[in-house]
Parts: C-alpha cells; sequence; structure tokens
C-alpha cells in the first residue's frame, strides 16, 4: 500500500495531544520583558568565567551521566545524600519522568480512569501538567482551586468527592503558579498525610517565598519535591532542575531518564551557583522588594493584586479586559502574560523585573488609563 500521507504514521494519542504553549520570545529592542518569570539579574560572575572556560576541549566529551558531584553539592545543602537527588534537564523533565515511573497508561478498554492510571493536579497551575498526563496516555483529574487559589481543605475536598486521594500522581505547585499564593508548610504537610498515592510539590518558585516544604520529601516516602535553577538561580539558558525524595523512588527515575540528560556546561554553571549562595540570595531580597512595591503602585491604580510568594504577581487590571490590556502594554513595549484559559482569562501575570523595568511598567499603565496613545 503507498504511503499517502505522513499523517499515517502518527499515534492517534499525538494527533489528540494539545501542546503546552511557553511564554513568548520576542526579538524587539528596547522590550521590557516580563512575561515568562526569568530572573532580572544574571549569574554571579565566577558563574559565568567558570561556565566559559568550560568551552574547550571537553564539548567533544559526553558529560557526567549522572551529575555526581552536582548532587554531592546539593546533598550537602539539604542535609541528605546523593541517592535521595536526581538531576534533570529542567524541573520539567523530571516532572515528566515521575509520570512516567509511577503512573500506568489507562486502559483503552477502561470506561472509568483507575487510580493506577491517573494524574490529578489543581486547576489552575502548571499547563504543563495535562500535557504531561495525555502524552503518556494517562487519565488526568484536574480540580477547581477556589477563587482565592488557596488550597482547599481536606474536609472539603473529601465533601467534593471529586479529589482523588489515592491518585496514582498528584502534583502541587509551591508556591502556586500562576496565583503567587503561598501554602505554609504545616499545610502541605497535611496532604501529605492524607495523600495515599505519590504526591510531588513543585517548587519552581520558592526561593522568593517565606516557607518551603523540601523536608517534607525527606520524611515521607511517597512525596517528592522539584525544584530549578532556572527562575531564581538566572541558568534558564541552561536547563538544569532538580528532585530531591526516596531513594528508592530516585532509583526509578534513574532508570528511564535519558543516558546523558544534562549537559555538561549546565552542571558546571549549576555547581559554581551553589558556590555564590548570599549573591543569590541578595538578589531575591531585590526582587522580593521590587515585588512589593510595584503591588503598591498597581494597586494605587486601581489593579487588583493577588498577594505573591513568587517573582511574579497576578493582577487584575481596570478599565479594560486582560487581552485588551496585553495589546496595549505591548504596544508601550513591554510584555506580560495573558493566558486564554477561563479562570485566569481576566487577569495578567507580570514578571518581577528590575526596579527601572517595574518603574516604565508603572508609566505604561498609567499612559493607558490616561488614554494616551502609544508612542511610534
Amino acid at each position: 500500500m503507498p504511503v499517502t500521507s505522513p499523517q499515517q504514521f502518527i499515534r492517534p494519542l499525538v494527533k489528540r495531544l494539545h501542546a503546552y504553549v511557553p511564554g513568548e520570545q520576542p526579538q524587539i529592542p528596547d522590550l521590557v520583558k516580563l512575561n515568562t518569570n526569568e530572573n532580572p539579574y544574571p549569574p554571579a560572575r565566577p558563574v559565568l568565567r567558570l561556565t566559559r572556560a568550560a568551552v574547550d576541549g571537553r564539548l567533544r566529551l559526553y558529560p557526567d551521566p549522572t551529575a555526581a558531584r552536582l548532587r554531592a553539592r546539593l546533598a550537602r545543602l539539604h542535609r541528605c545524600r546523593p541517592e535521595n537527588i536526581l538531576i534533570g534537564n529542567g524541573s520539567d523533565e523530571v516532572l515528566a519522568l515521575a509520570v512516567r515511573a509511577f503512573v500506568e497508561p489507562a486502559s483503552r478498554r477502561s470506561r472509568k480512569p483507575q487510580v493506577k492510571s491517573l494524574v490529578q493536579y489543581f486547576t489552575p497551575s502548571y499547563s504543563l501538567y495535562p500535557v504531561l498526563a495525555e502524552a503518556h496516555g494517562a487519565a488526568h483529574n484536574p480540580v477547581p482551586l477556589p477563587p482565592d487559589f488557596d488550597l482547599p481543605g481536606l474536609g472539603t475536598l473529601r465533601r467534593g468527592r471529586r479529589w482523588r486521594f489515592n491518585a496514582a500522581l498528584t502534583f502541587v505547585t509551591t508556591p502556586h503558579a500562576p496565583s503567587g499564593r503561598g501554602y505554609a508548610t504545616r499545610t502541605l504537610e497535611q496532604f501529605c498525610r492524607a495523600q495515599q498515592g505519590l504526591l510531588v510539590l513543585d517548587e519552581a518558585y520558592v526561593d522568593f517565598a517565606a516557607e518551603h516544604a523540601l523536608e517534607l520529601a525527606l520524611r515521607y516516602p511517597h512525596v517528592l519535591v522539584a525544584r530549578t535553577f532556572s527562575k531564581a538561580y538566572s541558568l534558564c539558558f541552561q536547563r538544569v532542575g532538580y528532585m530531591v525524595g526516596h531513594a528508592e523512588l530516585i532509583a526509578a527515575l534513574h532508570k528511564i531518564r535519558d543516558s546523558y540528560n544534562v549537559n555538561g556546561l549546565g552542571q558546571i554553571a549549576a555547581e559554581a551557583t551553589l558556590d555564590h549562595l548570599p549573591y543569590y540570595r541578595a538578589n531575591f531580597r531585590r526582587i522580593i522588594a521590587t515585588r512589593e512595591k510595584l503591588s503598591r503602585d498597581l494597586t494605587r491604580l486601581g489593579f487588583r493584586v493577588l498577594p505573591s510568594q513568587t517573582n511574579f504577581l497576578l493582577v487584575q487590571p481596570p478599565r479594560y479586559p486582560a487581552e485588551d490590556w496585553l495589546k496595549r502594554l505591548r504596544d508601550r513595549k513591554v510584555l506580560v502574560r495573558w493566558f486564554r484559559t477561563p479562570d485566569v482569562s481576566r487577569y495578567l501575570r507580570i514578571t518581577i523585573g528590575t526596579a527601572s523595568e517595574a518603574a516604565i511598567l508603572v508609566r505604561a499603565a498609567r499612559a493607558v488609563l490616561a488614554g494616551h496613545s502609544s508612542p511610534g
């Protein structure tokens, strides 16, 4: 039979898949880019120097397949063993590995999803979660958060009868994205105790928060914590993330990761980063200070600003719909993020940039409210 179309080779599952949509990365001169939650400050100078110095004859060699040096450094930082840590190509990879390792693909014969094939998460949250479930052929159970984006109490979840405490894998984004809301460790521990399946606490933004829950991954054998060097440590370009948890779970993830899943320059940059934590912690404080001032400034302009424990704000703008604000700010060379999904479509998500970038955003917002035409 002759080949008539490339479509005949694509699995039906892949044809149905709605791919994850990353934030826009435009190449526009003088654009104030506040849409992808990147750190506005560069890596520490020694990190840059050591990474540049590694661009030599080593490029012909494979990197350390297990990132042993980096795992040892992180183990000392987190007071655990290297066997408790997996390094990944960004935290996205370790999240994907968790789905592949701990969730069975759903059976086509079963009308009702089985708990062993169920990926569960609150909504709205990181929009990659349903993509990972669908790509694996698993079922997924999105459970709506209340309007204030707080975690529902266990009693509320039980009464609602939608939350599955025995789901194969549950993701909880903490601090929450896209709202920025922080969750108390004691509240998260209640979830750990109640959940019977695996629970992944996705702490991508935790360095900007008042609390963290990494200790829970070392205390409970069914809890994993995912972290990244991207958001707080200015290494988005290198793609380095990691997962912490019980050694047996981590060993299972090692079995299915790619052979050389983290590039050598990324490993060197991440190791060097851990030598200069005071520099980064000073930047965290700068970002938090800018976040609080920007929150006050936007509130004075009539924006509804949700409380944040991250490096971004979720805001409901005045006068015009959020999608309209996206265009009006872009016309003034300020790029923020708008999501089409109904539960957050009335909001804009604004990355915390430098103090000067925040000031430019506020001036642009004032101009929009004053009805001034955009420059040019």
